[in-house]
């Protein structure tokens, strides 16, 4: 083999009378083969005098080498050309004029980052971990002329570090600039109770689309992700008074639900007897009306046979008459001849009772 040889004709071995690599002996130092080569390099230029050439070529490479750089899948890359933002990169490897002429900046573009509005959070060795209230930021004006505290997170992540970095003056506290004030657009359209109940989400998502809305509009760069409600209540001074004005307003949805109530049982049963009534008042009319109709088609058809017939009409009419008036009466008929003896004033009708509850 080649490396076996001390020389290949005119060709020396780099690596002088050492054993080849891999063989049992030591490997040669790294600053013998920067000797070698700088001697072969030396008398391969003219006159023999290549030392400063090399070292400004190696630093050259060098220098240009620098510029090399990488940006991972969950990171964005700008350019700066003597600090003026020229281009942006994507994820891979990437070159670029060396320092001083450019840099770069790199930053990861999917991390959560976090605004805490209305409070602050403090680590100290002593204490430890404490949260500080911030009235001027947390309490808000409502829709019915309330106070409210309102406490909440902005959660967001770089969209464009590009826009996120030079559109801006300060990325920062513009995003938390535009989220207290679009949160208390919000809190301005509604009424405290909703607020402090039943309305924190959908306030959350509000404000989360204006904010968003507001940022793209200065190219900000950024992508709002989420807000949290951390707290929202009446302020510590008013917070007895606000809870009476809760217990009161409750009693009188109480109070209203069962009026409600009420109501709903009794209009109905006013309503089925009313209707009833009707139906009865209907019934009688048409049962009146019939029996009066009946009557009147009776009578003229008695009328009818008397035009026909008056003498036997007549007495027909006497005959159903007087037995209609008799009929409920006590008689004693008398005969004209037997009854000649009787005496006119004896209450033959008193007798006629006795007999018959004596039988």
């Amino acid at each position: 083999m080649p490396w076996q040889n001390n020389g290949d004709g005119d060709r020396p071995n780099p690596w002088g009378n050492g054993p080849r690599r891999g063989g049992g002996g030591e490997p040669p130092h790294i600053d013998e083969y920067i000797r070698k080569g700088q001697d072969q390099l030396r008398k391969a230029l003219p006159g023999g005098k290549g030392g400063p050439i090399i070292i400004v070529l190696v630093m050259v490479l060098l220098w240009l080498a620098s510029g090399l750089y990488r940006v991972e899948p969950n990171e964005q890359a700008v350019v700066l050309r003597f600090g003026q933002w020229t281009e942006s990169s994507t994820p891979g490897l990437h070159w670029h004029l060396p320092y001083p002429i450019e840099s770069v900046e790199v930053r990861g573009v999917t991390d959560e980052n976090q605004i805490s509005i209305g409070s602050r959070v403090q680590e100290s060795r002593r204490s430890g971990r404490q949260t500080f209230a911030r009235p001027d930021e947390s309490l808000m004006l409502t829709q019915d002329e309330n106070i409210v505290d309102v406490r909440f997170n902005v959660v967001w992540r770089i969209k464009d570090l590009g826009n996120y970095l030079f559109r801006l003056q300060d990325p920062d506290g513009t995003i938390k600039s535009v989220a207290e004030s679009a949160m208390r657009e919000m809190i301005g359209q509604n009424r405290i109770t909703p607020i402090i109940t039943t309305a924190r989400g959908q306030i959350e998502q509000s404000t989360k689309e204006l904010i968003q809305t507001t940022l793209d509009e200065y190219d900000a760069g950024v992508d709002i992700l989420r807000v949290q409600i951390i707290e929202s209540e009446a302020p510590g001074e008013v917070k007895d008074a606000f809870l009476d004005v809760q217990r009161a307003e409750a009693d009188q949805q109480r109070f209203q639900n069962e009026a409600t109530k009420y109501r709903n049982e009794v209009i109905p049963q006013a309503e089925g007897e009313a209707e009833q009534m009707v139906q009865q008042a209907e019934a009688y009319r048409a049962q009146v009306v019939a029996r009066a109709q009946g009557e009147a088609a009776r009578f003229t058809s008695v009328y009818n046979e008397y035009v026909l017939a008056k003498d036997v009409t007549k007495k027909r009419i006497y005959l159903e008459t007087m037995e209609e008036i008799l009929s409920g009466m006590d008689k004693i008929l008398l005969d004209g001849k037997a009854g000649s003896g009787v005496v006119p004033y004896l209450p033959l009708d008193q007798v006629n009772k006795k007999k018959s509850g004596g039988e």
